[in-house]
């Protein structure tokens, strides 16, 4: 049976697509092209995500240019989808197939789509059934990852990267922080109190570092392990290490405020920033692998925190991130660290 074009491309091609960007802008084009009077295209996938409910695709056939929408409330297409698409023209949305979260494909055209018009639409979301629910399922793979891993990680282990050992030596600024006292307050606090501050505490402290380009690596405990790798100039890896922990402190103030209001104490914490090589990559049992990052700039970060509270700081900058920063910062001379070697120089933030 001789298919037109774009559902011949649907039946054997489409499976093979980097990803759905590239399958709407792929399927938009082939159906310009067979005289569909196309002015753009929307997919929409359901994920599985804590706060993520569905990622969305967005495709403008003037430019053939395609952009993301992450959805955060239920329903297949948003307002501002909608009104993206209206705003190119009439709409049409056909669900490829029966679930509720099932994949949707929106079409904007340069006028009213007629009935054989809409008819071919309809067809093709029918035969885009199979290539979607391939990539629906590599969507979801990707929003679970990201969940549990952070983004760069769980791309690295989507890729293949699952052998123990396997990982790659990196130039990043290191993060790590943790919660003071919070041994103490765990013991006096009800469980669902302690998880209730634990996430206030990472909601900050995360929130932050994913604002400025990091990524966090580790839950420990009440501590935070976060990366920021070097990509360019170390210098901007290390300036938006010191923004994040700015805009985390300022996060934690106005949660103090908050909880004093409630009768309730503060949560002070204490942050180190260092900047060196670490292993990215897994480790652990041959069975049971942690994607995560190892090395000497990671003991030296985690030992710095630990001076905060005897040296009466809430951020500790190692002397590696100083020399990249032209920020004010305080020195507070060199220090031993456990473990580590050789002394340390220390400084920090002239509020801290």
């Amino acid at each position: 049976m001789d298919l037109p074009a774009h559902l011949a491309w649907l039946v054997d091609e489409a499976s093979a697509s980097t990803g759905p960007d590239r399958f709407l802008a792929e399927l938009g084009a082939r159906l310009l092209a067979d005289g569909i009077p196309l002015a753009g295209a929307a997919l929409t996938l359901a994920v599985p995500h804590p706060i993520i409910a569905r990622r969305t695709w967005l495709w403008r056939a003037e430019t053939g240019a395609v952009i993301e929408a992450l959805g955060f409330t239920g329903g297949p297409l948003n307002q501002a989808e909608r009104d993206w698409l209206a705003g190119l023209g009439v709409v049409q949305e056909d669900a490829v197939g029966t679930a509720a979260d099932t994949p949707v494909l929106g079409w904007a055209g340069t006028r009213p789509f007629g009935p054989g018009e809409a008819a071919r639409l309809r067809q093709a979301a029918r035969f885009a059934a199979a290539p979607l629910a391939s990539l629906a399922a590599q969507a979801a793979l990707a929003a679970l990852l990201e969940a549990y891993l952070g983004r760069r990680s769980a791309a690295q282990v989507q890729a293949g990267a699952l052998r123990r050992g396997a990982g790659e030596i990196i130039r990043a600024a290191l993060l790590f922080a943790d919660l003071r006292d919070f041994t103490a307050l765990s013991e006096v606090t009800e469980p669902a109190a302690v998880i209730a501050v634990l996430d206030a505490w990472f909601d900050r402290i995360a929130g932050a570092v994913h604002a400025f380009g990091g990524e966090v690596l580790k839950f420990i405990g009440d501590g935070v392990l976060a990366i920021f790798p070097v990509t360019g100039a170390p210098a901007e890896a290390c300036e938006a290490a010191l923004r994040a922990v700015a805009a985390a402190r300022a996060g934690m103030a106005h949660l103090d405020t908050i909880r004093q209001a409630q009768g309730l104490p503060p949560l002070p914490f204490g942050a180190a920033l260092h900047l060196g090589e670490i292993l990215w990559g897994n480790i652990g049992a041959a069975d049971r692998l942690d994607f995560t990052a190892i090395g000497p700039a990671v003991n030296l970060v985690s030992r710095l925190e630990g001076l905060c509270r005897p040296l009466g700081r809430s951020v500790l900058i190692s002397g590696a991130v100083a020399a990249e920063t032209s920020a004010p910062l305080v020195p507070l001379g060199e220090h031993a660290l456990r473990g580590i070697a050789a002394p340390c120089a220390v400084f920090t933030l002239p509020d801290a």
